[in-house]
């Protein structure tokens, strides 16, 4: 190929990695992805091998070159992605204590609690923007030091998978604002890292990486590992930011009043602030973009999974018919949905099944039918899913907003966006306008965009504007929006009644139904 400038995103997530070659423009011309596994030996572990992980970055880079044909010198540079809050113990010569635990394992969930209820959580909190949950890396730390102290006094590093990645690559430890806001340890106001949070962890700033700005470049990278992938060796790599804040920049949810909604597995809500704001009732978190960009937003673990749940337990038939039409099974449920009116007719469901982040950040949640009747049938059950996981999101919304003022625009992107019935639905139960981005990876398309601005290609991110467009934008169905309104408080209310049952049953399975397994 003959242009002359190419850029290179890699995507580090938490079910595969991807690495997407793009043009100046934002056109993507290859793309490669390695998928590895999360092992899960017990319902509380979620782990993932470092290795595999570095080799899948290793090898989508080669694949991305290989199947582009460009010339290894017309590579500007390599720009990182990161999946959050996971953290590895490695020894003085780098050698792995621990797998990579990832932010789905709630082995910590105990001393999550005790921190939030005794080492003054909230503030800890307010000061890193990273709610004191099971999926922090502080809780990870205070877990490991107590139920593993051997382990932890050998360790010599606590890192995140990108950080391992970065320290095959340079053989330094280093750690973006980004990745090191979403830790649970950092000070967003100093940008350095927090004395009280590093006291409850039990460990020191020399147990932690050399923190960087997101665009900040390396050269030099490891030459057996260059030859391999395939690229230059004098190629600069871009530490760049996380994949959720990289993602807002790749759909271009940067400006003041637009907000980017994802639904894939999980979701998340989040939009751009000129400083750090945490929420004073703790539901939401801050993360850094760059010094000048922050991004505030909620997490929610139940998105497009819960939907999967309802076709592979609850729709046996409807996939067998799916199969004689030579159709999607999701599309045969979304069929049944729209056959239902706005709020099926009084069934809620709250879509909690593997507890929840934002806004309860309780990982007890369970999920709940509310208002079931023998008059709903299985279509009333689908459609209330889906609505319960946009109400849900919309909770989310809601406090996003209290802190950063109401959206005039929704950004919607993930597996969801396919369904013209789900973007219809959140256009109705957010009661905002919502467009869909012609945008191809977008953590990919993100962190290209923070290395153009890195490097003094772009003076600031408006260029995303023109590298994507609009496949769908819909507008709110006002009738549907009054029913939803009228919905919402009950829905909101119901998780707060519920708050010490929910911790009462799980309880009841950690001692039954977990042991069983």
């Amino acid at each position: 190929m003959t242009a002359s400038a190419y850029y290179l995103g890699v995507d580090i997530g938490t079910t595969s990695t991807k690495a997407v070659l793009f043009t100046k423009n934002g056109k993507a011309i290859s793309k490669s992805a390695v998928h590895y596994p999360l092992h899960t030996p017990n319902p509380l572990v979620a782990e993932q091998d470092p290795n595999e992980i570095f080799q899948a970055v290793v090898t989508t880079i080669k694949e991305a070159m290989q199947t582009s044909k460009i010339h290894p010198k017309a590579l500007k540079f390599v720009a990182f992605s990161s999946a959050m809050h996971s953290l590895i113990a490695v020894d003085e010569v780098g050698n792995l204590l621990t797998n990579s635990i990832t932010w789905a394992d709630t082995r910590s969930a105990p001393y999550a609690k005790e921190i939030n209820d005794k080492k003054n959580g909230h503030e800890i909190y307010l000061r890193t923007g990273t709610p004191v949950h099971p999926m922090s890396p502080l809780a990870k730390l205070l877990w490991l030091r107590t139920e593993e102290p051997a382990l932890f006094q050998r360790a010599h590093k606590f890192i995140s998978i990108k950080e391992y990645i970065f320290s095959r690559l340079f053989h330094s430890y280093v750690i973006d604002y980004s990745i090191a806001s979403a830790t649970g340890l950092l000070n967003l106001e100093a940008l350095d890292w927090d004395e009280e949070a590093l006291q409850v962890a039990g460990i020191t700033p020399e147990n932690l990486s050399t923190l960087v700005p997101t665009t900040k470049t390396f050269t030099g990278v490891d030459e057996v590992i260059c030859k391999e992938m395939g690229i230059d060796v004098n190629t600069p790599f871009l530490i760049g930011a996380s994949d959720g804040v990289l993602s807002n920049l790749g759909v271009n949810a940067i400006e003041s009043g637009v907000t980017a909604v994802t639904i894939g597995t999980s979701g998340a809500i989040r939009t751009v602030t000129d400083k750090p704001k945490t929420d004073p009732l703790g539901r939401t978190f801050c993360y850094a973009l760059t010094e000048k960009h922050w991004v505030v937003g909620g997490p929610v673990n139940n998105g497009g999974m819960i939907l999967r749940w309802v076709r592979d337990e609850l729709a046996a038939s409807e996939v067998e018919t799916a199969k004689r039409l030579g159709m999607d099974p999701y599309d045969v449920l979304t069929k049944m949905a729209e056959g239902v009116a706005p709020g099926s007719d009084g069934l809620l469901f709250h879509p909690f099944m593997t507890g929840e982040r934002a806004p309860l950040w309780d990982a007890n949640a369970r999920a709940s039918f509310f208002g079931l009747s023998i008059h709903h049938q299985k279509q009333h059950m689908v459609r209330a899913v889906l609505e319960g996981v946009m109400f849900n999101l919309r909770t989310v919304l809601l406090a996003v907003t209290a802190l950063t003022g109401e959206p005039k625009q929704i950004q919607a992107t993930g597996g969801f966006a396919r369904s013209a019935m789900w973007r219809q639905l959140m256009a109705d139960v957010f009661h905002k306008p919502v467009v869909v981005p012609e945008s191809y990876e977008s953590s990919c398309l993100g962190a290209i965009v923070l290395g153009m601005y890195a490097t003094g290609e772009i003076n600031d991110f408006s260029v995303v504007s023109e590298m994507i467009g609009a496949t769908h934008t819909h507008q709110p169905n006002e009738a549907a929006s009054a029913v939803y309104e009228e919905l919402l408080p009950l829905f909101t209310r119901l998780p707060q009644v519920l708050k010490a049952e929910y911790e009462n049953i799980a309880n009841f399975q950690r001692k039954h139904v977990n042991n069983a397994e």
